[in-house]
């Protein structure tokens, strides 16, 4: 129950951690992203502004001859202007309508008599400036407001200021964005300045849109993160939760099994220790099965340091070069004893005739085949065989050891190489086996870069197949 509470509270720190780190990028994501659009458009913004400037200053100066006189081109291109207290000789009389209206019939006949027609731009340029986003100011030298064109907003600072860029609020407290160029007359005095202006209320419309997706988004893409958070670090668990399992179940498999035979031993010492009297038959026997469970202990402490080996993957082996055909020939020989002595008959089968060499550990490989065939022959009943078959491919030696044992049940092949795992409980025991021997056998194969792999159907036989790097 601690162990759980404690991965639970564990998965509940990486959550959050996850979410913490998450919303931090999402929220520097989402101001960049503000920030890129509100770039995008401030730049689009002023190449707009700067692009009619441009062509109502090209229109304008050519046709300036007096510093601070506005000439009859300006009337014409903007309808709707508004002057500021000059002179009457110098400009026209304010317009009472101040709303944008196209040319009238004076202002047709005024351009017909000056020969000024308007070009396809200047028409263009109109439809522009008569627009309720624009509006443009001239101003004289001295920085005074001559006039007005185009949708004037009211409030607006009339102080001159010869930034090029400015933003400006009106009395209504609406933005503008405006561009101050500088006016020259035809032989290239300073006539003055005009600014050209433009409302930002559809910019910051569209600006606020955006806000408020990002801010309405944020929270949704939050939780989203959240729950993502929570199954991500749920699955990050997983490994480490199965490995503590892994963990807690060797070790309670490992101390049963180092309790079997040291309960044992106690058990007969406890005995002898209550006899008066020891013959000497009687004290070899107990001699006897004390070494036994010593040989047992012995065994499983012998096995369990060679899985911590090689489980350490950083730990080279100690490699030479290895002749599969004596290592086959010597361990058939080796168990011919006991294979008799447990009526199954050990043979080998020698496919490739020259010796066919490995790169290895020797002790290791006779320790994988060993452990196969004694498996082999244990699983084995009375008048079976077991066979073991040496061959080649063009890249690997390949090792069969067969049997017609009782073979494995489908559903257990996947955890036959489990440690401490054994397919029949009440045979191992018999045999003495910890159920390490097929955990040892893996662990060296993949050791040496080989493949191992077995084929068994239930009462037929099983077949463990290993296939090992041929020498370069």
């Amino acid at each position: 129950m601690n162990q759980n509470k404690l991965f639970r509270l564990t998965q509940i720190r990486l959550a959050l951690y996850y979410a913490i780190v998450m919303g931090l990028i999402l929220s520097i994501s989402a101001f960049g992203f503000y920030r890129a659009v509100f770039h995008a458009h401030v730049v689009a913004l002023d190449s707009e502004i700067e692009s009619v400037a441009g062509t109502l200053h090209d229109s304008i100066e050519l046709k300036l001859q007096s510093p601070g006189k506005l000439e009859p081109l300006v009337h014409q291109l903007f309808p709707n202007i508004d002057n500021c207290g000059i002179q009457a000789t110098n400009c026209i009389q304010k317009r009472t309508d101040k709303s944008p209206s196209p040319l009238g019939d004076a202002t047709r006949t005024g351009i017909q008599k000056t020969g000024l027609a308007l070009s396809h731009s200047q028409r263009h340029l109109l439809g522009i400036v008569t627009k309720t986003s624009y509006y443009i100011r001239f101003f004289d030298t001295s920085g005074k407001l001559i006039a007005n064109a185009g949708h004037y907003p009211k409030g607006l600072p009339d102080v001159f200021n010869q930034k090029t860029w400015q933003f400006l609020k009106d009395s209504k407290g609406k933005d503008y964005h405006q561009i101050t160029v500088v006016l020259h007359t035809q032989n290239y005095q300073n006539w003055g300045y005009m600014q050209v202006g433009r409302s930002l209320e559809e910019f910051n419309h569209y600006l606020d849109s955006v806000k408020l997706i990002l801010v309405l988004g944020l929270p949704i893409a939050m939780g989203m993160v959240a729950g993502a958070s929570w199954w991500l670090s749920g699955l990050a668990m997983q490994p480490i939760y199965q490995s503590y399992r892994q963990i807690q179940q060797f070790t309670a498999d490992a101390a049963h099994e180092l309790r079997t035979p040291l309960a044992a031993t106690s058990a007969t010492v406890e005995s002898a220790l209550l006899m008066s009297q020891i013959n000497t038959d009687e004290t070899r026997d107990i001699l006897q099965t004390i070494q036994r469970q010593n040989q047992r202990l012995t065994t499983l402490v012998v096995d369990l340091l060679m899985l911590a080996r090689l489980d350490k993957q950083a730990q080279k082996l100690q490699c030479e070069i290895c002749c599969l055909n004596d290592i086959i020939s010597d361990l058939i020989e080796e168990f011919a004893a006991m294979a008799t002595t447990a009526g199954v008959k050990l043979t080998s089968s020698i496919l490739e005739p020259q010796s066919l060499n490995i790169t290895g550990n020797s002790d290791q490989l006779y320790r994988l085949f060993s452990n196969l065939i004694v498996n082999a022959i244990q699983y084995t009943p009375k008048g079976g065989e077991v066979t073991v078959f040496l061959d080649a491919n063009d890249y690997n030696a390949v090792i069969k050891v067969q049997d017609t044992g009782i073979g494995i049940p489908k559903h257990e092949l996947t955890r036959i190489f489990d440690r401490f795992y054994r397919v029949s409980s009440d045979r191992s025991r018999i045999s003495g086996g910890s159920g390490l021997g097929l955990a040892i056998v893996q662990a060296i194969t993949h050791a040496h870069q080989g493949k191992l792999n077995v084929q068994s159907e239930l009462g037929k036989g099983s077949t463990f197949t290993v296939q090992l790097p041929k020498e370069k």
